[in-house]
């Protein structure tokens, strides 16, 4: 494969690097969202039973079941950045990697590390330091 089609490639993987990592960040929001919501439900409980209901009954109107966006809690955010985005995203990167690649990931990176160690004087292919 010539080096334009390589770097071309790798190029690709990395935005899917970068959308993973979105992914996750993404799911940090998700849990963290879900972690508030749980000790939202505990506050609660804790100021109904320390004697002050209607402070209770109001931030159970205000808050409580909330949605984080309009229409939509964070797992169904979740699920749609992944419908829409994150799988097409995955499925285009494998099509790309099969047409020039082969499949093989991470081609770019590893005729890289092949130069930079042959230039060292170190077997390019080989294990080790």
């Amino acid at each position: 494969m010539d080096e334009a089609t390589s770097a071309a490639v790798g190029k690709l993987s990395e935005a899917l690097e970068w959308v993973e990592r979105a992914r996750g960040a993404l799911y940090e929001f998700h849990q963290l969202s879900g972690h508030a919501d749980k000790t939202l439900a505990e506050a609660i409980e804790d100021l109904a039973a320390a004697g002050h209901p209607r402070a209770a009954a109001q931030l159970r109107r205000e808050l409580f079941g909330r949605n984080v966006l309009d229409g939509r809690w964070t797992f169904q955010i979740v699920e749609e950045y992944d419908d829409l985005y994150y799988r097409p995203f995955v499925e285009a990167d494998e099509r790309i990697r099969i047409r020039f690649t082969g499949g093989r990931r991470h081609v770019h990176e590893a005729r890289m590390k092949a130069t930079e160690r042959g230039d060292a004087g170190r077997d390019p292919w080989g294990s080790g330091a």
